[in-house]
């Protein structure tokens, strides 16, 4: 009985992207986990893309298949890995997530395992904020959100600057994009990767075991 974990991520420079893979190799390390990848429908015009030099670097994960809402009935864990706009999630995410009435109607959603990765151009770009209101939408859905415990000892390093919090794993970019997620963060996105799997396993065995019994 496979454990399913979906990694769902929008990624514009690819630093989300890299997070993604270390949060889905982090899923996979534990036993019995089925993960798949996969990244929200683009929204910012090609020319647009283009200009900002986007494009270009969106190559490197344009193979990653587009999520599809349906996607999300039969996993067992979802992690979200969105970049931060003024605070908030990205349009892109917030457009996929919009079209979840239909799943939260049914609640088909309820009792899931979620989570949140981020990224920032800047130390203070709003991680926490963004984190925090990402959440209430998966609350609404009835999923369990699960962070990142601080028995990741790196979320609380004082040698170098790093994204990530108990909130979820991060990255920060720098204004011009040029910054990539460093080996302390990844490490962070990994470990979120596999204590969400763990607890989403944990859950689906316990629900199997009291149905056996009822």
């Amino acid at each position: 009985m496979k454990t399913k974990v979906l990694v769902i991520f929008y990624s514009m420079y690819g630093h989300l992207y890299q997070m993604a893979e270390k949060v889905a190799a982090g899923a996979r390390s534990v036993p019995d986990t089925e993960v798949v990848v996969s990244q929200v429908p683009e929204l910012v015009p090609d020319a647009v893309l283009e200009k900002s030099g986007a494009k270009a670097a969106r190559r490197s994960f344009g193979h990653v298949p587009m999520a599809q809402i349906d996607d999300l009935r039969d996993a067992d864990a979802i992690l979200f890995g969105t970049p931060t706009r003024f605070g908030n999630m990205c349009a892109q995410m917030k457009n996929f997530l919009d079209q979840t009435g239909p799943l939260w109607a049914e609640g088909a959603l309820i009792g899931k395992v979620a989570s949140v990765f981020l990224g920032t151009a800047s130390q203070h770009g709003g991680q926490e904020t963004t984190a925090l209101t990402f959440y209430p939408i998966l609350v609404h859905h009835g999923m369990i959100v699960v962070g990142v415990p601080y028995s990741e000892t790196r979320l609380t390093t004082l040698e170098e600057i790093t994204g990530g919090g108990p909130y979820g794993a991060g990255t920060l970019s720098g204004t011009d994009g040029r910054r990539q997620p460093s080996a302390n963060e990844l490490a962070i996105a990994e470990t979120q990767g596999r204590h969400v799997a763990r607890i989403a396993r944990e859950l689906k065995l316990g629900r199997e075991r009291v149905r056996s019994a009822s």
